[in-house]
Parts: C-alpha cells; sequence; structure tokens
C-alpha cells in the first residue's frame, strides 16, 4: 500500500528514482492484417492529421513485421508502446516494447510484504436492485492501468501478492492524493475527496463519501467489486473497464451502491439496501 501526495512534495531524503501509482489511458489498435500498404490507407481515413502523439497498444490476430509496423505508426504521429501478449511477444522482447496481458488476465505484480488485518464484514448487496446498461461503460479501445508505488517503504521485503492482506485505511483521500494496494481488498472507512484516487487489484470499499476516482480489479480482476455508502465518482472502474460521472446512472449518485463487472454487460450499478 501506498499513498502519495502530489500537491506537497519535500526536498529531503529524495530516492534516486520512485514509482508512482497513476491512471494512464492507452488505446488500443486492433490488426487483422500485416499488409502495411492497407494499414496506411486505413490511418490515412481515420486520421486527420500526423501530430496526434496518441500512445497505443498494438493488439495483433495475425503475424506482423513489428519494427516496420512501429516504424509507420510513429510516422503517423501515434507512439507505441507495446503489445497485448500473443503473437507479438517475441519482437517485442527483442525492441523492449511493454507486454500487456489479454483481456481478463491480471498482471503480476511485485509487492511489498507489509500487511493489515483483513477486515470482518463488508456492506450487504441487495439482489433486488436494478443494473445500468452497457452504454454508459466505456472498454475495449481504451485501458486504464496502475503502477504500484513501493518507493515509501525502503526497508521491507518483497514477496508474492498471495502473501498480502486487506488494507483497511482511516484518513480522509484529499484532492491530488493516490491510495494504491496490491494484493487484497482496499478498505477506506473515511471518504474520496474530489481530485483523488483509490486504487487496488482486488475488491475496493468506501464507507464515506466517495468521489473522485475509484478503481478495483486493477489488474484484471472481473470478479472484483466496488461497495460505496455515497457513490458520487468522477470515474469507476472494475477490471478496466470504466465510465465516467457523466454516463452514471441518475438514480445511483449518492446511494449505497454496488459496482460489478458482468461479461457481456459491461458495468453493473446496484443500489444496496440503506437498512
Amino acid at each position: 500500500m501506498t499513498v502519495s501526495d502530489n500537491n506537497n512534495q519535500t526536498a529531503s531524503a529524495v530516492p534516486a528514482l520512485a514509482l508512482y501509482g497513476k491512471m494512464l489511458t492507452f488505446s488500443r489498435l486492433q490488426f487483422s492484417t500485416s499488409d502495411l500498404g492497407a494499414i496506411e490507407a486505413q490511418l490515412t481515413e481515420t486520421l486527420s492529421n500526423k501530430s496526434s502523439n496518441i500512445p497505443i497498444l498494438i493488439d495483433s490476430d495475425v503475424e506482423q513485421d513489428l519494427s516496420a509496423l512501429v516504424e509507420l505508426l510513429w510516422s503517423w504521429g501515434l507512439q507505441p508502446i507495446g503489445v497485448v501478449t500473443g503473437l507479438l511477444d517475441d519482437q517485442a522482447r527483442e525492441q523492449r516494447l511493454a507486454i500487456f496481458p489479454a483481456d481478463g488476465k491480471r498482471i503480476e505484480r511485485i509487492v511489498p510484504s507489509k500487511t493489515a488485518p483483513t477486515p470482518s464484514n463488508k456492506p450487504k448487496e441487495d439482489n433486488r436492485s436494478e443494473s445500468a446498461n452497457d452504454t454508459s461503460t466505456e472498454s475495449a479501445a481504451n485501458i486504464p492501468a496502475t503502477e504500484t508505488t513501493i518507493s515509501s517503504l525502503p526497508d521491507e521485503t518483497l514477496l508474492s501478492a498471495q502473501h498480502i492482506t486487506s488494507l483497511i485505511y482511516d484518513q480522509m483521500l484529499r484532492s491530488g492524493q493516490s491510495l494504491n494496494h496490491v494484493g487484497g481488498d482496499l478498505i477506506l472507512t473515511n471518504s474520496v475527496n474530489s481530485g483523488a484516487e483509490a486504487i487496488t487489484d482486488n475488491s475496493l470499499h468506501v464507507y464515506g463519501r466517495a468521489q473522485g476516482r475509484l478503481v478495483a480489479g486493477a489488474t484484471g480482476d472481473k470478479d472484483a467489486r466496488i461497495f460505496c455508502q455515497v457513490f458520487n465518482p468522477s470515474l469507476v472502474s472494475v477490471a478496466g473497464t470504466y465510465c465516467l460521472r457523466d454516463n452514471l446512472p441518475e438514480h445511483v449518485i449518492d446511494k449505497p451502491v454496488q459496482v460489478k463487472f458482468v461479461e457481456g454487460e459491461g458495468l453493473v450499478f446496484i443500489v444496496m439496501d440503506e437498512a
């Protein structure tokens, strides 16, 4: 677990490097042909200029000359940062490009060994509640991604995720702060303010007012869920499928809500019993 505060930085004891949790949006280009001429023709129709500087992931169903494809994409102002695992893995390693997991697969993490007590209870679910249709969610082409910050825990050994438990965090998350936890549920007993973000690779629980960015299943766990007592986030995401504030169903705003991912439907929002 790491809390980083982007607004208050000190100059004392500055480490040589630091890894910070950050949500980024990558566009994914899916290729069904290795014909560079056909690909460039499609880019000509799709892009209005060559200066977009959009970071992208390459997802190909066929073998590619990856080096030539990368050069073509750069010539159109696109910035390939990696590939979705598959046929291009070996070429990606040779070119030092990142390899991202396929949909529904988890990214393996190096995580600190510090643990916290496992919570004794979770918010109740109400199976009678309604779900939002999948038109309110966005996925596939845009993939929110996170990193785990470990720089603030220099004296701890690193263990596999199976040794990590859930974390209870009692302080309010203020604007500019980012709380990341890997290997167990993240439970916040206070509020998440607008401009803050709470990220976990498992389920997320917020017992105060939930604003800001709420991310569960950050490494691809489609069974992860989000539970909130007062639901009003700027962004909510489960396993890479996300929904912005403007697209949230109106009937769930400021209500006790559960959010889960359902295959074929996207994000489902359930208003829980207030009893």
